[in-house]
């Protein structure tokens, strides 16, 4: 979920009071830059990674989650996996809006408020002139994403127990929030998680964290079964030594955000006129989006090649917003997928590393039997000029986010099977 910057609304008086209750103002002495060693049985883990088991899919569910344990004793969290945000956020057991979870599933607070000063506090903050009322003032976030979903809260620490494939073990004190108002957009109702996990390449995201504490290199990597399910993990131990292409991030002022190109669309390996697209690679979204002009022209495209094949408009599957059926319903992407062509991005920067899109990557086959387009017009839903390539062009694919070496790269994987293999 790509996030739009939103300035931070002071809270009202009521619920201030109420926090300041919950929240005793006592704060973990283990901060980010702590020179106080970690409870582990091996320190120094920049040599390892951690892994997790990912569930959900694309279509019908339309997110992937993964479950982190949270404090002491921990408690096990569901959240959507998003490389297009920063923060982690789980809903917050306080008087909260938006909050669909029964009350075991909340997250409760034990106190560990990050304070305004702190530095990952400036780094939440959307305003350049940061300013803190008072050296004991909690810190408050706001984080609102493309799709017009948002989650208000408060930043606090704790422990998130963490096993590594090296056998070492670790519980650091790590920054998250606290979420209490949240909001949620669209057809679809609110996903059944207690979160976001933000993967993103800010400085309050988890991996930047566990970085800073010395724990693992600056690299997470996702792998999304298209069958379902998957693997996730942080640190570079499981990064192939062959068969990954990879091309250069692009630096960006305005938001931390895994974004490359430039790139060219190539439909059945010819060039068309779709050129130059920047590209932001995220994970919380569960389609990718072209803007505007780019998803006028692809649709031409593939309009124009399916003249004379049994495929006509499906215009009452409310789905998507473009779709086909058949002379009968098909059951699945497997029966229809040799109507379609294969589509490629050429990154102009880097040779050799094209993303290829079959199929497969872009389309889904709904539950009343057609097939439906899942590249859609990013500019009617707010985004402008932003493309975005979403969960459904990752499938299938082993995806890794290098913040050391500021790349990307991608291999074709067997998602099914576990990180360890």
């Amino acid at each position: 979920m790509v996030v739009k910057s939103k300035g931070i609304p002071l809270a009202t008086l009521l619920l201030i009071l109420f926090l300041s209750a919950i929240f005793p103002t006592s704060f973990s002495n283990q901060v980010l830059n702590s020179k106080k060693p970690i409870p582990s049985s091996s320190a120094s883990s920049l040599g390892s990674s951690v892994a997790f088991q990912i569930k959900g899919n694309v279509y019908p569910l339309g997110y992937y989650t993964v479950s982190l344990a949270i404090g002491n004793p921990p408690k096990v969290y569901d959240l959507d996996i998003d490389t297009g945000s920063d923060l982690t956020w789980v809903q917050c057991d306080a008087p909260c809006k938006g909050c669909t979870l029964p009350r075991n599933r909340l997250y409760k607070p034990h106190g560990d408020l990050v304070k305004c000063v702190d530095p990952l506090c400036a780094a939440i903050q959307s305003a350049p002139n940061h300013h803190c009322a008072g050296p004991n003032e909690q810190c408050d976030y706001e984080v609102e994403y493309a799709d017009q979903g948002s989650s208000l809260g408060v930043l606090l620490r704790d422990n998130i127990p963490l096993k590594f494939t090296n056998g070492s073990l670790a519980r650091p004190m790590l920054a998250f929030g606290c979420g209490y108002d949240q909001t949620h957009h669209g057809q679809n109702p609110p996903p059944s998680t207690a979160g976001v996990l933000g993967l993103g390449n800010g400085r309050t995201s988890i991996l930047s964290q566990l970085h800073s504490l010395g724990l693992i290199r600056n690299v997470v990597g996702h792998c999304l079964s298209g069958r379902g399910g998957g693997f996730l993990f942080f640190g570079d131990q499981l990064i192939p030594p062959s068969g990954v292409v990879w091309t250069p991030l692009l630096q960006s002022s305005s938001a931390q955000h895994y974004k490359t190109g430039p790139a060219d669309l190539f439909f059945d390996r010819k060039t068309t006129s779709v050129k130059g697209l920047e590209l932001i690679f995220d994970s919380g979204s569960s389609y990718t989006y072209f803007n505007s002009q780019a998803h006028k022209a692809l649709v031409n495209l593939i309009a124009n090649d399916l003249r004379g094949k049994p495929l006509s408009r499906a215009t009452g599957d409310p789905s998507l917003p473009i779709c086909w059926k058949g002379p009968k319903p098909f059951k699945s992407l497997h029966d229809v997928t040799s109507n379609f062509k294969p589509l490629l991005l050429s990154f102009t920067k880097s040779k050799n590393s094209p993303l290829q899109l079959p199929p497969e990557a872009y389309l889904i086959v709904t539950k009343h039997g057609n097939v439906c387009l899942g590249i859609l017009d990013g500019t009617e839903i707010g985004l402008g000029n932003t493309n975005i390539i979403g969960d459904i062009s990752l499938q299938d694919k082993l995806v890794i986010y290098d913040n050391e070496k500021q790349q990307i790269g991608w291999a074709s994987a067997n998602c099914d099977r576990s990180s360890k293999s």
